[in-house]
């Protein structure tokens, strides 16, 4: 089965937490903390596989954490590394944020990598809080909460030549004479409803990979038959094969179809007609093909290149395949997304965001939120006091004390940050 859209949820590994321990060697005064510290959480990583040409894979498996790091150990000793998570992704795939629709990255060459998610730092032991005015220091951190976010990954096929066309005109019969595929054919439309790729090789040696898409028919650009599900496959393609059926046997006009072919991948993306494009007028060895050919050239441009062919009987197939490949050669890569190449630094000013955030609940409960603060808390251990002391001292020099007296907290008044809840106190 042919997949080329899928939503994904990753999370990377927390990190490990860090340990209080001392040491209780004999002979040995006044050892002091020897709280080892955690080891980092795993990332989230993609990497290209080109082996792959298909996300079906994604359609059984959705959900991808990656492991935490281990916790620090006694004797100063530091937590193990968690191993990163590397997930296959097919040549082609682009990496969207589902929630921000944030392009993250267009992954086309083999073993190219994207970090999609970080792993946490492991937090420290209490080795590292020793000080001269706190030799023997009870406080250690929990591991940093890793990343986790919600991943849209969409395929575009990697294809030198892309063959569109309406509903049965012969592309997948083309494909199936000039290359090594073999695409599902047949006498009704829609045969093919999945895109196939096969490799072409032109008598002088050289070689491009076409690919056969699922027929278009006006309102595609829209969503109507198979519509946008495949014409994203098309927005790689250096040269574009345009197939029409010169039979006529299905009543429609040849010129026609080409215009309104045209015109769907005109609304689809604007910059798809500035590629090169071939007209094959197919199933040339039919009745009245010749006297609908004749009628099709006087309304086309002169510049537009029309290669006369049957790919049944495989007539007029070797000089087209050979002027395809030159166009192939002659045109450069279409970047899907613009790469701003900067010549010197810029700096920009971006407000940096609050650190917290003071409101208030119906119930008369004063809340603190925010990333900073949270995270904070998250890393600290309320097991142990010296902890909690640690903690209300940095509540106190990022100003929140001062933030609560500024809403009217008053002494004794209830303070909750996330699940946890305390006494303001003067």
């Amino acid at each position: 089965m042919f997949v080329d859209n899928v939503n994904i949820f990753v999370k990377a590994g927390d990190g490990g937490d860090g340990m209080v321990a001392f040491r209780r060697e004999p002979f040995v005064p006044d050892g002091g903390p020897a709280g080892g510290d955690g080891g980092k959480g795993g990332d989230v990583v993609l990497e290209v596989d080109e082996g792959l040409r298909t996300l079906m894979d994604f359609r059984y498996q959705k959900h991808f954490k990656a492991k935490a790091g281990e916790n620090g150990r006694p004797k100063n000793q530091h937590g193990k590394n968690a191993e990163d998570l590397v997930v296959q992704v097919p040549p082609g795939t682009t990496i969207i944020d589902a929630d921000t629709e944030e392009l993250i990255a267009d992954l086309t060459v083999h073993k190219e990598r994207m970090v999609v998610a970080r792993g946490g730092r492991g937090g420290k032991g209490n080795t590292r809080f020793k000080s001269p005015s706190n030799p023997a220091p009870e406080i250690k951190e929990n591991g940093e909460p890793a990343a986790e976010r919600n991943l849209k990954l969409e395929l575009k096929l990697l294809a030198d030549v892309g063959l569109v066309g309406f509903p049965s005109v012969g592309k997948s019969t083309l494909l199936s004479v000039v290359s090594a595929a073999q695409p599902k054919i047949g006498d009704y439309h829609f045969t093919t409803i999945n895109p196939n790729l096969g490799v072409v090789g032109v008598e002088d040696g050289r070689s491009f990979v076409m690919a056969d898409l699922p027929g278009l028919i006006e309102g595609a650009h829209e969503g109507v038959g198979l519509g946008q599900q495949f014409l994203r496959h098309i927005e790689r393609t250096r040269v574009i094969v345009h197939v029409v059926d010169m039979s006529g046997f299905e009543g429609r006009d040849p010129y026609d179809d080409y215009n309104t072919i045209n015109e769907e991948l005109r609304q689809y993306n604007l910059r798809l007609l500035e590629r090169p494009q071939v007209v094959l007028a197919n199933k040339m060895d039919m009745p009245e093909a010749e006297e609908q050919l004749h009628d099709f050239k006087q309304n086309m441009p002169e510049d537009v290149m029309i290669y006369p062919i049957s790919a049944i009987s495989k007539q007029g197939l070797t000089e087209m395949l050979r002027d395809v490949a030159d166009l192939v050669d002659q045109t450069p890569e279409f970047p899907l997304y613009e790469k701003e190449e900067e010549q010197r630094v810029v700096y920009r000013y971006q407000k940096q965001e609050e650190p917290f955030t003071i409101s208030r609940d119906d119930d008369g409960v004063f809340v603190i939120s925010g990333e900073e603060i949270e995270k904070i808390f998250k890393m600290t251990d309320l097991t142990r006091e010296d902890s909690i002391n640690r903690f209300s001292r940095k509540m106190r020099h990022m100003g929140i004390d001062d933030a609560l007296r500024e809403r009217g907290a008053q002494d004794g008044d209830t303070v909750r940050l996330m699940d946890f809840e305390f006494e303001f106190m003067e």
